[in-house]
């Protein structure tokens, strides 16, 4: 009989590439897990490592083992998913992943009331992108990610993962407070009228940026002139205030209030991105999955 531990070990070293990153993300020693792996080797009287540099690399039977493990690792999955159902108790560890604004306004109030309702349920917060925490969960390091997705960039998930609705989130153009245009402008403003201003945004790996270029160029007509970038959109918002700079920024990123900024819509046509939860298909039948999904979604529904 094949050890459903030891192939899991050896899928990850498929999907992480080094013994060392194996061992990292499951909290072993790179000893045991070339030991666990040398006992696989026996278990299936085939070669399944070989060298490669410093590091090793999967033979080919090690391959065809891999697509069996995926497999077998998702049926056991499905059985603990099942046995959970049927027990129908809400506990154990739930991973939580998203970047800051929805950590802020649906992670953390949604384990807000899994605390009251549910102390069993162990939650643990940890800040990612989407581009990283998707991958995590589909590895098993994360449980329920919270994504988001812009306009005319769609985003592709692994086969494993299942994509929950949660809200749509319109951008704003957010100006200083005395700004010409908010002035001249008492409701929606013109990108157009914004040809010239310095602008702040994401660094060059982010969506915001791409949705900051596409929107000027095929909104407003023109390329905006990029000076800042910073991950916290409260960065670009002290930007505004001080009169350096507009920006480009949703409504759940917003804070209720900022002094000396005005958030208006655009006026050529509206800009939104879409905000998701991501699960594991092998996980939708869990209690903890459903119970976290369902208090993220009331917290939706309170903002």
């Amino acid at each position: 009989m094949l050890d459903l531990r030891r192939l899991r070990l050896l899928r990850e070293l498929h999907e992480r590439g080094t013994i060392a990153a194996v061992a990292d993300a499951l909290q072993f020693t790179p000893s045991a897990v070339s030991q666990q792996l040398a006992m696989l080797e026996r278990e299936t009287g085939v070669r399944l490592l070989e060298r490669a540099g410093r590091g090793v690399r999967l033979t080919d039977p090690a391959l065809a083992l891999v697509e069996h493990a995926d497999a077998l690792l998702e049926r056991a999955a499905l059985a603990e998913s099942d046995l959970a159902a049927v027990a129908g108790t809400v506990s154990g560890r739930a991973r939580i992943a998203g970047f800051q604004s929805v950590l802020q306004r649906l992670a953390i109030p949604a384990m807000e009331a899994l605390a009251r309702e549910a102390p069993r349920l162990r939650c643990e917060l940890v800040e990612a992108e989407p581009e990283q925490a998707i991958p995590a969960l589909a590895l098993g390091d994360i449980d329920f990610v919270i994504g988001d997705e812009w306009e005319h960039q769609p985003r592709s998930l692994p086969p494993s993962v299942e994509r929950h609705e949660l809200l749509r989130d319109p951008v704003n153009v957010i100006l200083p407070a005395r700004h010409p245009v908010a002035r001249r402008h008492a409701g929606a403003v013109p990108l157009a009228e914004l040809t010239g201003e310095a602008w702040a945004s994401g660094h060059p790996s982010m969506g915001w940026e791409e949705m900051t270029q596409r929107t000027c160029r095929e909104l407003g007509g023109f390329e905006p002139d990029i000076r800042h970038r910073a991950n916290d959109a409260t960065i670009s918002l002290a930007l505004v205030a001080r009169g350096l700079a507009v920006t480009l920024i949703p409504d759940l990123v917003l804070p209720d209030r900022h002094p000396g900024v005005t958030a208006r819509a655009i006026a050529e046509a509206p800009v939104h991105r879409e905000i998701f939860a991501a699960t594991r298909v092998t996980d939708a039948a869990r209690p903890s999955t459903q119970a976290l999904l369902a208090a993220v979604r009331d917290a939706v529904r309170q903002l």
